[in-house]
């Protein structure tokens, strides 16, 4: 099916968990976290953001500035979020730095 804006499946094994979409905006990127009811919010330039699902913490993410080559903090809440928050949280980092819309496959076993 074809897709004027990119889209990216996360997959645990072999079932599709998450899909996030890149939303149309002018200034800011914003993405969309379909499956997980996960809603994503801050500066995706800047590498800080959070992401909640209804108001609970799942993982916060940001940039050290100050360090050797890329570096992320990330605070996970829950143990059992862990796999799947890399997941997306890679899979945005990949498209905010590739904007040309390549194809990321991330998955867990």
């Amino acid at each position: 099916m074809f897709s004027f804006l990119p889209r990216y499946c996360v997959f645990c094994g072999s079932e599709q968990i998450a899909e996030i979409r890149k939303e149309f905006t002018f200034l800011f990127p914003k993405y969309r976290i379909d499956g997980l009811d996960w809603e994503i919010e801050g500066s995706f330039m800047a590498h800080d953001y959070t992401i909640t699902q209804h108001g609970r913490h799942i993982v916060t993410i940001r940039k050290e500035w100050m360090t050797w080559g890329d570096s992320y903090e990330l605070d996970i809440a829950e143990s059992a979020d862990e796999i799947v928050a890399l997941a997306v949280v890679l899979t945005i980092d990949c498209v905010t730095e590739n904007s040309s819309g390549a194809s990321v496959t991330i998955s867990s076993n």
